[in-house]
């Protein structure tokens, strides 16, 4: 049998104590973030962490032993900013499954890099918070083991792809800024398209955008700014709420016992 200092799951393996200088699991994780954050993470190495903590890196080695444990206590901290304090969670199921969304897209969003480089990882102990909580925010209703599954997989669903659009989005117009010239080519270009006559439905569109009233917002101010991106989603998740509710017979306004767990985490 492997003994827990063998595992490799570093989940499984205890976290080195006594020794000098000594850093904690939390203080690895939260340094490799601050990199990927402020240059990608394709920046975050052993030698790169270990001189941002002021060690040598072979005393890194001590901690973790693998850029796969980097990893994994990378996608664990971003999973601890998803969590809703257990005194916090509201009590209605609606309420809950929305900003358990809110708060899970906000993570995204906050780390770009993150959906694309945290794809192969171990699963980890805020994972099980985490889906726990989602779990134990639909624990007031009448639906079944399927139909959660069923619908927390689709508010993932909702929730991955409005992060990653608003990532895309927020992208281009950083590129935007940096090359005005190349976004008055691509309208130029795009406007050649629309006099072409072979895009009718695009033309009205931009017919009626030119005939907005003194009231409507600016046509050329920030449509798709992270503001308005927000609204969009909260747009969505309200619809998909809503038509979640019907097609599985939600009862509205269901009401959730509290019961917090460990570390101010809800747990049944």
């Amino acid at each position: 049998m492997t003994s827990p200092e063998e595992a490799s799951l570093i989940w499984l393996r205890p976290e080195p104590s006594g020794r000098k200088p000594r850093y904690t699991r939390e203080q690895i994780a939260r340094t490799a973030l601050a990199i990927a954050d402020a240059e990608g993470f394709d920046a975050v190495t052993m030698k790169r962490i270990a001189a941002e903590l002021g060690s040598a890196t072979m005393t890194l080695y001590y901690y973790v032993r693998t850029k796969a444990d980097i990893i994994a206590l990378m996608h664990d901290a971003i999973l601890e900013e998803v969590l809703i304090p257990a005194d916090e969670l509201p009590e209605d199921w609606r309420e809950a499954t929305a900003e358990i969304s809110r708060r899970s897209r906000s993570a995204l969003i906050a780390h770009p890099w993150s959906p694309a480089s945290l794809n192969d990882v171990q699963f980890g102990p805020n994972a099980m918070r985490h889906y726990e909580q989602s779990l134990a925010a639909l624990r007031g209703t009448t639906l079944t083991t399927a139909q959660k599954i069923t619908l927390t997989g689709i508010l993932d669903d909702y929730v991955i792809g409005s992060a990653l659009h608003t990532i895309e989005t927020m992208g281009r117009a950083r590129a935007a800024e940096l090359n005005p010239a190349a976004v008055t080519e691509a309208i130029a270009f795009g406007t050649s398209l629309l006099s072409s006559g072979d895009f009718p439905e695009m033309s009205a569109l931009s017919a009626s955008m030119g005939e907005r009233s003194d009231d409507d917002p600016p046509a050329d101010g920030p449509a798709m700014g992270e503001d308005m991106l927000g609204v969009q989603f909260e747009t969505g998740l309200n619809a998909l709420l809503d038509g979640l509710s019907r097609s599985m017979g939600i009862r509205s306004g269901a009401r959730l016992p509290r019961q917090p767990g460990p570390s101010g985490l809800a747990r049944s």
